[in-house]
């Protein structure tokens, strides 16, 4: 069997719009490793686009998995509960931060997260309206979709969209956008287009994953805590991406001490396995009456016990300090790179954690996005055995998404790779 032959059969009986990045077809997976159907290696800093933090095929979430095979794999929690999705809510609610009562529910895709928590906010507030941000990204059902920014390919074709969705200005210093031009755009939304008192809920991502890894700061979400609580607004964070311990906090908003209303969680939470869910304050949960919120497989046996392990995982194997000190190594590695003549097309080096880009411009003085080079250097990382992602509206942000359990030979080498990549494709 070759990866050729798999493609022509993918091409036949896969639909064309789901778009695929890799020219091989995986055959099997171990912690930051992937081998395809050829038997090549390839080291991986995408991790399923952010589901891999404690590795492919963690030794404690396979066992997990198997042992639950052996009693149960779907009874639907509303039918008949289960102990695996109790106990997850239990060490949720006491990992999220805050001094208040939490309450936790799941679902099986983080889009399903955002629409539950848009519902959930509507319902609290009686309020239509929602703020998000410029290069934010919540998913693809058409909640999802409204809000957030990419069109292309995201967006395109699709509409209409959903209304009383009104998107403002991310604040962010590497492309001039800064908290006073935020603060001037919600002046005029409240003058102009919708009052405070008319919005239910705030949507945003501490760390911004497809929209380019562009870092929140302490004083935007300040910002937007106050303001909500002067309105009485749903303050939700999208930690899909950014939960589980990727930025060296459980939660990334652990890094700024500011505690959101509600928080959306889901990709590496299931360790391989599809789950998500919101956590947050009880008193705002719990005002939709029993039946409102659910789904068939929200929060499926299988996944709950996955999850479960993943927290054992990252608890016992310390992976929060883990992905501290492996967020460094890479930032002072990128970060060498950045200070190289021959690498002048790196504008910026980002992290918070373990969550680790750059971004790729034609020109530092202009900052102009480079997304066709950034294309070459991600094929050529390729080619080399080593897998990565881009992100940003241009796409010219490369995302690293390394594993917390990956060892320091193999970031070294997967860095050693990009930066070979990089030079290549200058060349």
């Amino acid at each position: 069997m070759s990866n050729q032959d798999l493609e022509a059969r993918r091409n036949n009986a896969v639909a064309r719009a789901i778009s695929f990045s890799s020219t091989f077809v995986a055959q099997r997976a171990e912690n930051a490793e992937v081998w395809d159907v050829e038997g090549n290696r390839y080291i991986d800093f995408c991790g399923g686009i952010g589901c891999q933090n404690v590795g492919h095929r963690n030794p404690r979430v396979v066992a997990a998995i198997k042992d639950q095979l052996d009693q149960l794999t779907h009874t639907c929690f509303q039918v008949t509960p289960y102990k695996s999705y109790i106990e997850l809510a239990e060490r949720l609610n006491a990992l999220l931060p805050g001094d208040f009562a939490k309450k936790s529910l799941f679902f099986s895709a983080g889009g399903e997260a955002v629409e539950n928590a848009i519902k959930i906010a509507r319902y609290y507030t009686r309020r239509p309206a929602m703020i998000t941000f410029t290069n934010g990204y919540h998913g693809r059902s058409y909640m999802g979709m409204a809000l957030s920014a990419r069109m292309v390919p995201f967006k395109e074709g699709f509409g209409p969209f959903p209304g009383e969705i009104y998107r403002l200005p991310f604040p962010d210093d590497f492309h001039n956008v800064t908290l006073d031009d935020t603060k001037r755009a919600f002046e005029t939304l409240f003058r102009s287009d919708c009052p405070p008192d008319q919005i239910a809920a705030m949507f945003f991502e501490p760390v911004q994953g497809e929209g380019g890894y562009n870092i929140a700061t302490l004083e935007f979400l300040e910002y937007l805590r106050a303001l909500c609580d002067e309105h009485g607004i749903v303050l939700v964070a999208d930690e899909i991406q950014t939960g589980m311990g990727r930025t060296g906090k459980m939660f990334a908003m652990e890094h700024y001490d500011i505690n959101p209303d509600l928080t959306c969680i889901g990709k590496s939470i299931g360790g391989g396995l599809p789950i998500s869910g919101v956590v947050g304050k009880a008193d705002i949960i719990d005002v939709v009456p029993p039946g409102g919120l659910g789904g068939t497989f929200g929060g499926n046996p299988m996944a709950c016990a996955a999850a479960l392990a993943v927290l054992d995982e990252i608890e016992q194997e310390h992976l929060l300090h883990r992905g501290l000190e492996m967020g460094a190594q890479i930032d002072t590695r990128l970060r060498k790179m950045a200070e190289r003549n021959s690498l002048h097309c790196i504008g910026d080096v980002r992290v918070l954690g373990c969550m680790n880009a750059i971004e790729i411009v034609t020109d530092r003085d202009s900052r102009e996005p480079d997304g066709d080079l950034t294309a070459r250097i991600v094929t050529k990382a390729l080619n080399n055995g080593l897998i990565l992602l881009t992100a940003g509206p241009a796409r010219n942000v490369i995302r690293l998404l390394v594993p917390l359990t990956a060892s320091p030979e193999i970031i070294h080498s997967g860095l050693d790779i990009l930066q070979a990549s990089l030079e290549e494709a200058l060349a």
